[in-house]
């Protein structure tokens, strides 16, 4: 078996890992190490979760350690990241790794004032994490050089592109030294994210640690059928039920969100909304009170929720179906960390069922069905031969989410008349596209696309 001491790392470092309580490198950790100790560019394939950070931070930091200029301290590493949590949590790493090196570390993004970032820059970093936006924002007012930048680290990649850093990603890259080490790590491998590490990385080395199967084993999903005006009593059933201690509740909008979460509060549940429309500081006590067991719900959207890496999660809620089914997978994959098992609960209500069709083609199974509850529903299981996505109308367009008008019913009859009928046994810098900067940076973006709130 593999020990950390074997893939060469220093001993201030093995002691690092020993106080954080690791034992055993992780797979992705294994076979990343050693290349990247060796100066090579790493071209890495690994969710959130399987020890990614350590597995590029830890050779960072050793080389740089190893290697300390004379004079004033300068960026010598830089990690960009797509969200603000995502980001603190790396510096979080950083921190705990580097406590017994001489080498000073700081995180910014947007959504919080620049001075005190400002000031950071201005007595010398080493090791700078940040978001695209505000980076770019602070090298356009001249706070900010990259230009000795020695290690280059593009985390997150898939995220990036779908929130439409594309742009600023390649305007980073351009200010950047040709002579560097790049690691570029991603979640995915499509077409765009190998063409982009194809126009930076020089002779990579592949590390691919994504699950054999789309989702594991551990997890036990679950879908269940029923109207949308019927998935808050659900929930809160679940929950109550369950006795969920660390549960997300994925939910396809901001605004849906912040309203789940005033419902779960009149039920007696406890919980936290965590979006791009959420202060930083909101954000940070929110994902705090998570941590700490004070707040056993988080309610999410998508893309806030890609900077949660939060172990013990017991349970996952796709309160909405994302219409993305690569979102499902990420989700689910919240749970069931560290050998431990998960269960994901899927709300698919008739509006939704098109989504299911494509989620289960790409995990290539079926969902298992839960039927036993109140609010089981046969008309939102999916038609025979029904294709994936939104589903149509019978006038061919698109058909729009059930959502508004249902959800501003008055509390005291909103679902009097919507229980299911009984049938026989019945038993959610610059930017690509439209976007402007994304939730990793300012929390102001506006995007129609409601999947990406």
């Amino acid at each position: 078996m593999t020990d950390f001491q074997s893939l060469g790392l220093s001993n201030i470092l093995l002691r690092a890992v020993e106080s954080e309580g690791y034992t055993t490198p992780t797979p992705v950790q294994e076979q990343s190490i050693p290349p990247l100790l060796e100066g090579r560019d790493v071209l890495g394939v690994a969710q959130t979760g399987t020890g990614k950070t350590a597995a590029f931070a830890l050779p960072v930091l050793q080389i740089m350690n190893r290697k300390k200029p004379q004079g004033k301290r300068f960026i010598r590493a830089l990690v960009l990241s797509p969200t603000r949590e995502l980001a603190a949590q790396i510096d979080e790493r950083f921190a705990a790794y580097s406590e017994h090196m001489d080498l000073r570390h700081r995180v910014i993004f947007g959504g919080v004032n620049q001075n005190p970032q400002v000031r950071a820059l201005q007595k010398g970093l080493d090791i700078l994490v940040a978001t695209p936006g505000r980076l770019l924002d602070l090298i356009g007012q001249g706070h900010l050089d990259i230009t000795r930048v020695e290690f280059f680290v593009l985390d997150e990649a898939d995220r990036m592109l779908d929130m439409g850093f594309i742009r600023d990603i390649e305007k980073v890259i351009k200010l950047l030294p040709k002579q560097r080490q790049n690691l570029l790590f991603s979640a995915t491998m499509p077409k765009s994210i190998a063409k982009l590490a194809g126009s930076f990385l020089n002779n990579a080395v592949m590390v691919d640690v994504s699950p054999k199967e789309m989702t594991v084993d551990r997890i036990q999903q679950k879908i269940m059928f029923l109207r949308k005006a019927d998935k808050r009593r659900l929930l809160v059933q679940l929950i109550k039920e369950e006795r969920v201690q660390r549960g997300i509740v994925f939910t396809r909008t901001k605004h849906g969100a912040n309203r789940l979460v005033k419902q779960l509060d009149q039920s007696n549940i406890s919980a936290a909304a965590i979006h791009g429309n959420k202060s930083q500081g909101a954000r940070t006590k929110a994902l705090a009170g998570f941590k700490d067991g004070t707040i056993p719900i988080l309610v999410a959207t998508d893309i806030a929720s890609r900077g949660i890496d939060v172990d013990g999660i017991t349970h996952v809620f796709n309160y909405d179906l994302p219409n993305e089914p690569e979102s499902y997978v990420h989700r689910i994959g919240r749970t069931a960390r560290a050998g431990k098992s998960g269960i994901a609960y899927a709300f698919c209500d008739d509006s939704e069922s098109g989504y299911l069709v494509g989620i289960q083609q790409l995990i290539g199974k079926e969902i298992p069905v839960q039927s036993n509850h109140p609010f089981h529903f046969i008309g939102a299981i999916p038609k025979p031969g029904q294709k994936p996505g939104k589903i149509k109308d019978k006038s061919g367009t698109k058909k729009r989410p059930r959502n508004q008008n249902q959800n501003r019913q008055p509390r005291g009859n909103s679902h009097r008349n919507s229980r299911p009928q009984k049938r026989g046994n019945d038993n959610g810098g610059h930017r690509g596209g439209n976007q402007s900067r994304g939730q990793g940076d300012s929390g102001s973006r506006r995007n129609r696309n409601n999947s990406q709130r």
